[in-house]
């Protein structure tokens, strides 16, 4: 059992179907910060700990349903599309590996412009950074908004409360889209209109059924949401449309569902209440601090949200698989099974497992084994710095499949007609192997960046978590700027539903 209980009788029951076979954190794929806290990146871990053991991924051949949805999937069918792209044998992309080291230079020039020397001080990847858009910490305000009666285990589950709610909205949300601050007017764009959008209505007590407690997320206060009322809070309208608001509405909707699972959100039906179910969990280690394998925390949130998803995404089995796509890049023709044809990506829950791995560590000073795991997130910043810096390039014919989508798509009212570029649906073939490829990418940037800061090796070398803060991402959003000034959109275009970008 973990060292921590709830104080109330909201205490959540433990799964009874574990995974038996385990795989030492150490004989993963993993670097010397796997035992490390995301959200404590350069002080290490505890000065004492044990090998903790991961749960191996289950045997496709038994079971490719769960193991499509496990986190080792997501590399090991990604790095089959990497091992074509690195000798230029992808169905849709020319890739220049001559341009790869000028990309990863770009990557670096980012990272030291923002952060040199002070490396360490970079934060992993995460929700936490675009609600402090503009210099202003919204996050830490937020806490000391609160009674000093609220422990830190309920500070924890409010701030997981937010952080689903607002990753689950996170979405591309268009060129056409920005929010006002009814707090400081100030007005923004993009993923921190977005963040600053979902805090805003998350302190009103949008989401609660609570009325003396606005601040947190439930089951039946998530009933509440429709359509008009999200549009509303994300001062969506005719001339300031958000993409995708009929897909985001959605998502919350059957969330409201997904939370009646009592074992990972307790009786209440709240999301942050998988923090109790993490911290009574039998994988979890009572060490000086706790330590939650990386796999435990995955299976709460495939298994505890898969009620969210769309039904038209891929199935195996009748099981929904999620954000998982059919690649002709793989084997698709007999004697292939089905599943084989299929690589996974679990976007928004990998986006997830970032942002709430946060507030775990800070404020409950929790540690993840095996967080190396967790790949690259394969979306369009990540994906569109690969195209801009050259290493990727539209081949011909889908370039004009593309361009000729865009055109179509153009002549509706409201759709952008400004700076053409490719459009593709998210599951169209061009879109899932740019993706495969990008999470292979960045995996093999982190090395070749950690190279040119001269830290590959080092106690203090780049997270994947730093890389894509500090460097992909970013660098990816300003490249866009520089290509599209007009619209800052990427490089390829993907129509959006409000649930996969």
């Amino acid at each position: 059992m973990g060292i921590f209980k709830r104080k109330d009788s909201k205490n959540s029951s433990l799964s009874e179907n574990e995974n038996d076979s385990f795989v030492s954190v150490n004989s993963a794929r993993t670097s010397n910060t796997s035992l490390r806290s995301p959200g404590y990146k350069g002080s290490g871990p505890p000065a004492s700990i044990p090998e903790l053991p991961i749960a191996r991924p289950p045997d496709p051949a038994l079971d490719p349903a769960a193991y499509l949805r496990s986190i080792h999937a997501v590399r090991e069918r990604s790095n089959i599309i990497l091992n074509k792209a690195k000798k230029n044998q992808l169905n849709h992309f020319d890739v220049d590996m001559s341009k790869f080291e000028a990309t990863a230079s770009y990557v670096v020039s980012i990272i030291k412009r923002d952060y040199a020397p002070d490396y360490e001080n970079i934060p992993p990847h995460g929700r936490w950074q675009h609600f402090d858009v503009g210099g202003r910490p919204r996050i830490n305000q937020l806490l000391q908004s609160w009674p000093s009666r609220i422990d830190a285990q309920e500070r924890t589950r409010r701030l997981i409360d937010l952080f689903v709610v607002s990753v689950l909205l996170d979405a591309g949300s268009g060129n056409k889209w920005s929010y006002r601050s009814k707090e400081s007017g100030k007005v923004f764009s993009r993923s921190e209109g977005l963040a600053v959008a979902s805090l805003e209505m998350f302190k009103s007590g949008l989401f609660s059924s609570d009325p003396t407690e606005p601040c947190q997320v439930d089951g039946a206060g998530l009933k509440k949401i429709t359509t008009e009322v999200l549009a509303k809070g994300m001062q969506h309208s005719e001339q300031n449309p958000l993409a995708g608001i009929e897909g985001r509405a959605g998502l919350l909707i059957r969330l409201s569902e997904a939370l009646n699972n009592q074992d990972f959100f307790g009786v209440d039906a709240r999301p942050g209440n998988m923090l109790d179910y993490l911290l009574g969990h039998p994988s979890t280690l009572a060490s000086s601090v706790p330590i939650v394998p990386i796999t435990t925390l995955w299976t709460v949130l495939m298994d505890g949200f898969s009620p969210i998803w769309p039904p038209s995404r891929t199935q195996i089995d009748r099981v929904s698989i999620g954000d998982a796509w059919k690649c002709s890049g793989l084997p698709n023709s007999p004697p292939a099974q089905q599943w084989e044809s299929i690589v996974p990506f679990h976007k928004l829950t990998q986006w997830l497992c970032y942002s709430i791995m946060v507030p775990m560590s800070k404020l409950m000073l929790i540690h993840f084994a095996g967080s190396d795991l967790l790949t690259g997130l394969p979306e369009y910043r990540n994906g569109g710095l690969l195209i801009d810096l050259g290493l990727l390039t539209l081949k011909p014919q889908d370039m004009q499949r593309g361009i000729d989508a865009y055109k179509e798509n153009a002549q509706i009212k409201g759709q952008p007609s400004v700076e053409v570029a490719p459009l593709f649906c998210a599951d169209d073939d061009v879109i899932v192997e740019w993706r495969a490829a990008t999470v292979g990418f960045l995996d093999e940037l982190l090395e070749e960046v950690n190279a040119q800061l001269g830290l590959k090796g080092s106690e203090d070398q780049l997270s994947l978590a730093q890389m894509l803060e500090a460097g992909t991402w970013k660098g990816g959003r300003e490249i866009a700027e520089v290509s599209r000034p007009n619209t800052k959109e990427p490089p390829i275009m993907i129509r959006s539903d409000g649930t996969v970008f």
